[in-house]
């Protein structure tokens, strides 16, 4: 599964949460709401959650392994860190790219 597309808002809210991205796989599956959170280590990405009946928070998508949760991060690290523009920002990252040229 390859990402193909980060689509990146960054926020002023005056808290820990710099920016929502929404990350697409394969051209055909999209998973919105991943927050960029600044922690006193860095920024790190929180996946979509809900809280449950319990009042827990329960992510509503994750990556099941490690390498996934990395892949995941730097294609939107990499949208968060290029230079901005007016909107919303969205590259199409370079995996997809050469994969689209090898066909």
């Amino acid at each position: 599964m390859q990402i193909t597309d980060v689509r990146l808002k960054k926020v002023n809210s005056g808290n820990r949460m710099k920016a929502v991205a929404s990350v697409t796989f394969d051209n055909e599956f999209v998973v919105r709401d991943i927050k960029v959170i600044e922690s006193q280590k860095g920024l790190f990405i929180a996946m979509p959650s809900k809280k449950s009946f319990d009042g827990e928070y329960k992510d509503i998508a994750h990556p099941i392994n490690r390498e996934t949760r990395e892949k995941i991060q730097n294609a939107i690290f990499e949208v968060y860190n290029a230079p901005e523009t007016e909107e919303a920002t969205s590259v199409e990252t370079e995996e997809a790219s050469s994969e689209e040229t090898a066909e």
